[in-house]
């Protein structure tokens, strides 16, 4: 991404030195704007393409490779791939609305929440979900680099955690535009790592893909049955949140216009929910490997990427060579989704705690937050139970992804009535919409208890299926009963210009906020309750007293 100067995350100034103090500080400590906040056009100067390409290079994570091998050992190849498929399937149907509504209006999947459902307070709820994503696969991630550490360098796993979490901190403070620098340099050097052992196994031992399709799994026999596939695909599902990181990407898209519009929809496909194809390929990936091993050298190692990629490479080179190159491989793609996961759950807590508090801390603070649960979690070695942390995971996003791309689908295209219009400002919205919070809180609520087989042993497998159909059919419902009341505070922001241009577009029309004296595009400001001015969104959530903050209107 650019390096070019970007307007400050600013808190509200009391008095003016305070102000500018708060300003400074700002800038500092996220030196990455727009986080929190509407992506405005005078920012998004890359074409569709590159922003896809730096999207997808985050993607390179290992945890697909566990996730396969662990479904593959447990149910079965057929079963494993099925549930894959399944997921797959869900993912990319349910990231759709989102990716357009994110690249199209340039807002994140916070932003995106608070008005597509569960109003300004109601989404916070979310953000702790989406942060929670964060934390649990760069534990997952980290997890992977330390054993990599171990095998190659002889480091304790308590102390590969620890490396592998303080490394990412230098890089996550320049947030998205170093990581895109990473992501772009790393990716081809990844890609050949990793395509080449496959390549060359399938070519030099055609034996290994009939082992691979014939693997029965520790719990069947080798048939095909509902619940394996169902369990298995509440694993694969609890990566449903990636849409969020996605996103992080996908808001920096440039206006889509007549001329660009093929390639426009291209990207937002390509790198929205298309991210699932290269998933969904590193699963079966991971499940072939692990079968591999196996045959190899038994099952024990078979779930851990570095083992997989350790034969693998095995086979195909001398022997000196193998364990760098594993643990190279181990280490590049740790650190290229790492990165993102330090950034992107900084971004949901602090986004969070703005609005709960109406005070800024700094981004800086909650990075440092999500990386220490992240710790705690590798430290208690989540890796040996990483299935049923998924499962029980993927419940709640499920619930949550589901719900707002219905609110999206249906209550806005389809009985208008959410609004079309993205609506985030403080002000606008009500504090909690009962539309998306009960969908969500009855969804999620529910299949956790069929998950722990609260309904029984018979329906536990169909945990992450009820969370998606009760999301799915609650969220249009609630609309209706509630006819929509709920979504907008006040229609009108006190500001005649459109929000829109004649293309749809978010107006690029730039006002000067008159707390923190910086300029903001039409969308990411409001008219002021007590002064003929206008306010920017981040002045607004930090307005503790709500001096600033327009009247309801109905």
């Amino acid at each position: 991404m650019s390096t070019e100067p970007r307007l400050a995350e600013v808190v509200e100034p009391e008095p003016a030195q305070k102000a500018a103090r708060g300003t400074d500080q700002a800038v500092k400590e996220t030196l990455e704007d727009y986080t929190l906040r509407f992506a405005p056009r005078s920012y998004r100067r890359w074409t569709p393409m590159v922003v896809a390409t730096t999207a997808l290079g985050g993607i390179a994570y290992m945890a697909d490779f566990s996730i396969g091998a662990g479904i593959g050992l447990a149910h079965g190849t057929g079963n494993a791939l099925l549930a894959i498929a399944v997921a797959a399937v869900v993912i990319f149907v349910t990231g759709f609305p989102l990716a357009y509504y994110g690249a199209r209006y340039n807002i994140d999947l916070d932003l995106i929440t608070r008005g597509s459902g569960f109003g300004y307070f109601g989404s916070v709820l979310t953000s702790v979900i989406f942060a929670s994503f964060t934390f649990i696969f760069f534990a997952l991630e980290g997890s992977i680099m330390a054993q990599g550490l171990k095998l190659g360098l002889g480091l304790p796993l308590w102390l590969g955690y620890l490396v592998s979490t303080l490394m990412v901190i230098p890089l996550v403070i320049y947030g998205m535009t170093a990581l895109s620098k990473l992501q772009v340099w790393t990716t081809p050097i990844w890609l050949l790592l990793m395509v080449g052992p496959l390549v060359y196994l399938v070519a030099t031992d055609p034996g290994s893909v009939d082992r691979f399709l014939a693997y029965a799994g520790t719990d069947g026999d080798g048939g095909v049955n509902t619940a394996s596939v169902l369990l298995g695909a509440g694993v694969c599902l609890s990566l449903i949140a990636q849409i969020g990181e996605q996103i992080d990407y996908l808001r920096f898209m440039p206006p889509k216009t007549e001329a660009n519009k093929r390639s426009w929809w291209t990207a937002v496909v390509m790198a929205g929910p298309g991210w699932v194809v290269l998933g969904a390929l590193k699963q079966a990936i991971g499940v072939f490997l692990a079968v591999y091993i196996i045959a190899e050298v038994g099952a024990a190692a078979a779930p851990e990427p570095i083992q997989q990629f350790k034969h693998a490479f095995d086979a195909m080179m001398p022997s000196w060579l193998v364990l760098p190159l594993a643990v190279a491989l181990v280490v590049i793609s740790q650190i290229k989704i790492n990165v993102t996961n330090a950034y992107s759950g900084s971004l949901a807590w602090t986004n969070s705690f703005t609005r709960v508090t109406r005070r800024y801390p700094g981004r800086m603070v909650f990075v440092l937050v999500n990386l220490g649960f992240a710790l705690a979690l590798m430290e208690a070695d989540m890796f040996s139970f990483l299935n049923s942390i998924l499962g029980f995971y993927s419940n709640c996003a499920i619930a949550w992804v589901v719900t707002v791309a219905t609110d999206i689908g249906i209550n806005k295209y389809v009985l208008k009535l959410s609004p079309h219009a993205p609506e985030f400002r403080r002000g606008m919205l009500y504090a909690v919409n009962p539309v998306g919070v009960v969908a969500f809180v009855a969804a999620s609520g529910l299949s956790i208890a069929m998950y722990f087989h609260a309904l029984g042993d018979t329906l536990q497998p169909y945990s992450p299926v009820a969370a998606a159909v009760i999301a799915f059919v609650l969220t249009p419902l609630m609309a209706v009963v509630t006819k929509g009341r709920y979504y907008l505070r006040r229609a009108d922001d006190g500001i005649a210009e459109p929000l829109l241009d004649e293309d749809g577009n978010p107006s690029a029309t730039t006002y000067d906020c008159h707390v923190c004296r910086q300029r903001f595009e039409r969308p990411d400001v409001t008219a002021c309750r007590t002064h003929d001015a206008v306010v920017c969104s981040l002045c607004l959530s930090t307005d503790k007293v709500g001096d600033h903050v327009l009247p309801a209107a109905v």
